[in-house]
């Protein structure tokens, strides 16, 4: 087994107690030894894996973010497969935010794109965790045959994030964001092809 092989584990379980911690009590709690505490791993693999706190944060922010891009675009694979329409995929939206608590990795992402305001050094981070997002709205839009694509992409993106941090504030329930969907589809296509199934 190679020493990159050995290592994945360890770096991805400092990754996934990083979030928690951010989650739970903030990037301010954020310490090598409490990363060490909550990983089980030794203070020294902390440093090894992670030379600078903003490594840390910046690592752990895309790989949260990857692994979402991953189950969304599984979700747009499905969605095109099924022949799935616009309300149909906004229903779905609706649903799958739903259906996704406010673990402590969600909360962290939010705590780590406010940092990102006050932290030059992950605002490069930041923008290509919202790339990524950017790059799977246009793809479900492009798939859902909605004009202008592209351009509606960060958008989309936008309300979905915003709707979402509403959510984790208030306990808004997740139909506002199959509302808020359906409401900026009917802007670009045309309120023929977005009644939701039996009329509604």
């Amino acid at each position: 087994m190679s020493t990159a092989a050995r290592s994945a584990p360890t770096r991805q379980r400092i990754i996934e107690a990083v979030l928690h911690i951010i989650g739970s009590d903030g990037v301010a709690a954020v310490t090598n030894r409490r990363i060490a505490k909550e990983a089980g791993v030794s203070l020294g693999s902390v440093t090894y894996h992670f030379e600078t706190q903003h490594e840390l944060l910046r690592e752990s922010l895309l790989h949260f973010v990857r692994d979402e891009t991953r189950r969304f675009t599984e979700l747009a694979d499905e969605c095109r497969s099924e022949g799935i329409d616009i309300a149909g995929a906004a229903s779905l939206a609706g649903q799958v935010a739903g259906g996704t608590g406010f673990d402590s990795g969600h909360i962290a992402t939010f705590e780590l794109y406010v940092e990102a305001g006050r932290d030059e050094r992950l605002r490069e981070a930041a923008a290509e965790a919202f790339a990524a997002y950017d790059r799977l709205a246009a793809q479900i839009l492009t798939g859902l045959g909605v004009p202008d694509a592209e351009r509606l992409a960060a958008t989309t993106v936008a309300l979905v994030m915003g709707l979402q941090l509403r959510r984790l504030a208030t306990g808004a329930p997740a139909e506002d964001l199959v509302d808020a969907l359906l409401l900026l589809a009917r802007g670009a296509v045309g309120p023929e092809a977005l009644s939701l199934p039996g009329g509604q």
